[in-house]
This record gives C-alpha cells, structure tokens and sequence, in this order.
C-alpha cells in the first residue's frame, strides 16, 4: 500500500464499505458514496454509480433486520441440481434430489 496511493484509498474504502454492510449502518451510506467518487478510482467510482441507481433498495437493505438470504440460497441450490442433472433424468428423480436431506448427527 505504501508504493501506490490509490491502493491505499481503496483498501480503507473497501474496509469502510464491509464494516458498514456488516453492521448495518445505513447512515454512513452516503458519505461513503462521495468519498468513492471523490476517490479517483475507477472501479470505486463505477460501483458507487451503481450503488447509486438503487440507492434506495441499498439504504434498506442496510437499515432493516430482514434477509432473503435464506430464500437465495434455496434458488442457488436448486438451479445447481438442475443443471448437474440437466438431459440426464426425469422429473420423479430431480424432486427426490431436491427433497433429499442428509442425516445429520
């Protein structure tokens, strides 16, 4: 970091991006997001834009308790059995793979 001035930028950027995520600190959205810009980092600058143009979806997502992380993860899943099983079965063995739980002890 000490040989090149926009590492550093970006590296305390990105820290203060995941601290914020992590705990839910909605309020320091917006300072973040000039502080990007102001950054002079292109992928900084990109992803702050991006950021940008759902800022609202970001704010709440940063300042309610709710997740559909549960919800993606169960649609992840289900598409990788899909596409492991593509062409080679049919429907009764694809919701047996679905359905299936291992034991756990």
């Amino acid at each position: 970091m000490a040989a090149d001035k926009q590492v550093e930028v970006t590296a305390q950027l990105s820290e203060r991006f995941v601290k914020m995520v992590k705990q839910q600190e909605s309020d320091k959205l917006e300072q973040w997001l000039k502080d990007a810009v102001a950054s002079s980092v292109r992928s900084l600058i990109s992803f702050a834009n991006g950021i940008r143009q759902d800022y609202s979806a970001v704010h709440n997502a940063l300042s309610s308790i709710w997740s559909n992380g549960q919800v993606e993860g169960q649609v992840n899943r289900l598409k990788f059995i899909k596409r492991i099983m593509c062409g080679r079965a049919n429907f009764d063995l694809l919701r047996k793979r679905v359905l299936y739980r291992p034991v756990t002890i």
